[in-house]
């Protein structure tokens, strides 16, 4: 990207609901559209097609789900690429504890450059999700995160262990997330998860609001049998 092209896309003002969503660290926020549309678009990890929209598609499409998540909640976000939804939530709600996940070198490395020049208190784990020393070292979180990761029964068995009975799991969907739900719902118990629900964030603030796929870790002790199980996936067939 050209040095004249690079500064234009980095000054582009932000949508005024941006200030509404971000409050005082409104600044932070468009240090990050900064940084993602050049940097992140050098370095592969932002198309350049993405950049006209990186407002309101990735940055606000991300933060809003804040709204989803309790005060001073442990937060893990996997296959966090560039820090979606990630970074923006740590922006938009400074009161949560967030650690990225994300199995790339050179992902990390630009997310560990941004973490330490915008002084945010977020954490860094490289590895995958369904690895045992990630679980160990991010494990017990309030709440799991992700987007655009992977298909719902899939992506169940990867992130439920990494929250704690009654923890949630919120992965960013698109307008086929109630279809996805149905497809996977038997592999979504099989992995521990209940009470699934559609959830429309940001309305009045995002156009079209984030889809998000919110479904809760049972405990053991309230899971259904293997057997039940079972019988719940012939009757799907």
């Amino acid at each position: 990207m050209e040095r004249g092209t690079s500064e234009a896309v980095a000054a582009v003002e932000p949508p005024p609901i941006a200030a509404q969503v971000f409050g005082v660290r409104l600044a932070l926020a468009e240090r990050y559209h900064a940084v993602l549309a050049t940097i992140g678009v050098e370095r592969g990890l932002i198309g350049p097609r993405e950049v006209p929209r990186l407002w309101e598609r990735h940055i606000l499409n991300c933060a809003v789900i804040g709204e989803l998540i309790p005060s001073g909640a442990a937060v893990v976000d996997i296959g966090s690429g560039a820090g979606l939804p990630g970074i923006p939530l740590a922006i938009a709600r400074p009161d949560l504890r967030i650690t990225l996940v994300e199995p790339l070198l050179r992902r990390t490395i630009f997310l560990a450059e941004f973490i330490e020049a915008a002084g945010l208190e977020v954490t860094v784990v490289r590895g995958r999700a369904e690895q045992p020393d990630v679980r160990k070292e991010a494990g017990g979180a309030d709440v799991v995160t992700s987007r655009a990761v992977a298909p719902l029964g899939k992506l169940a068995k990867w992130s439920l262990p990494l929250v704690h009975d009654h923890g949630r799991m919120l992965a960013l969907k698109g307008s086929s997330a109630a279809e996805e739900l149905e497809r996977d719902r038997a592999d979504l118990t099989r992995a521990g998860g209940g009470n699934a629900e559609v959830v429309a964030c940001g309305v009045g603030i995002v156009t079209p609001p984030t889809v998000v796929l919110s479904v809760e870790r049972l405990p053991r002790s309230e899971r259904p049998s293997r057997k039940a199980v079972r019988r719940a996936r012939k009757a799907e067939q």
